[in-house]
């Protein structure tokens, strides 16, 4: 009878961490900012939640292309002549948003107008 060899297959696990490793890559690099560079600047943000809070969660949530344009898109709106308030990361991406218009993930006037 000839030896039974078992064949194993890649852990799920190692998988999924480098599917979101592009993801973690991003959450880690926002993660570096508020523990070396945001202490020296101080707190600034003209939004609620900060930046760095909206960076990590949109992400964290969406992915770092789609979400790394929504943080784009809250950046440039958090300047002087910007808005301000409350602005969360929208629950669903919006009905237009495809990988190949990326400007179309991010709210670019205004906070939270009342669409998802």
């Amino acid at each position: 009878m000839l030896p039974v060899m078992k064949i194993s297959l890649p852990c799920p696990d190692c998988a999924r961490a480098l599917l979101n490793l592009p993801r973690n890559a991003g959450r880690g690099a926002i993660w570096v900012y508020r523990h070396t560079l945001s202490p020296l600047v101080g707190y600034n943000c003209r939004h609620l939640p900060s930046c760095s809070v909206y960076g990590d969660e949109a992400i964290g949530r969406y992915g770092l292309w789609a979400g790394g344009w929504m943080t784009l898109a809250r950046l440039l709106r958090c300047q002087p002549w910007g808005t301000s308030g409350i602005d969360n990361v929208p629950q669903q991406l919006p009905a237009g948003a495809r990988w190949y218009l990326p400007w179309r993930y991010a709210r670019w006037r205004g906070v939270n107008d009342g669409t998802p």
